[in-house]
């Protein structure tokens, strides 16, 4: 027979005072948990009535949410005057601001929220011919919204091809056009991956 099969009632007793539990039996795992327990109750006594309960999750900050907004805006100011370097660094900023968000604002808001400030930081770092941090950017940009961000599935595909990784780059752009469908920048650049990776093998033979 095992412990789960035996049921023993333990003579337990409560102090009105304190409100401590005590037992007569002499087992000393029983007195161990015992007293772990009433440790706990006398430690949650002691904290003041604000502290007991925590205090209700506020809305959404419109403060943060403009900082964001702006932040972006003054990196598309700095990318259209060709600062792209200016233009990275309004970026990153704004994707600080977002991902520092409190954990109880809705996670929706913040992977709207970067998703455009990686795909927007991946173009800037794509006109300074930054690769690898392109490819980077862009893919978080999907991570964070996979479907209806077929910029940040092209950036990405675009920027792996310069690296000369041809097949990563077929089969990333062929995931975006299942996610987003026949997107003409995608599918462009499927034929232009495709056809490279053709002379690629001509060259070889």
């Amino acid at each position: 027979m095992s412990d789960l099969d035996t049921f023993s009632l333990l003579p337990l007793t409560i102090d009105p005072q304190s409100k401590a539990i005590a037992a007569t039996s002499s087992s000393r795992a029983l007195q161990a948990e015992l007293e772990a327990l009433n440790n706990l109750h006398r430690s949650l006594r002691t904290l003041d009535a604000p502290h007991v309960i925590p205090p209700p999750p506020i809305p959404v900050n419109p403060k943060r949410s403009a900082n964001v907004t702006k932040l972006r805006e003054n990196g598309n100011s700095m990318y259209r005057n060709q600062k792209y370097a200016e233009a990275i660094k309004f970026y990153t900023l704004g994707l600080q601001m977002a991902l520092t968000r409190p954990a109880w604002e809705p996670s929706q808001l913040v992977r709207e929220e970067v998703h455009q400030l990686y795909s927007n930081r991946a173009q800037a770092h794509m006109h300074m011919q930054n690769w690898p941090e392109a490819a980077a950017d862009a893919e978080a940009s999907v991570e964070a919204k996979r479907q209806g961000n077929a910029k940040a599935w092209f950036r990405r595909g675009k920027a792996l091809v310069e690296m000369g990784r041809l097949e990563e780059a077929k089969e990333w752009v062929g995931k975006g056009l299942e996610v987003e469908g026949e997107e003409k920048d995608l599918v462009v650049l499927l034929e232009e991956i495709e056809s490279k990776i053709a002379a690629t093998k001509v060259a070889e033979a």
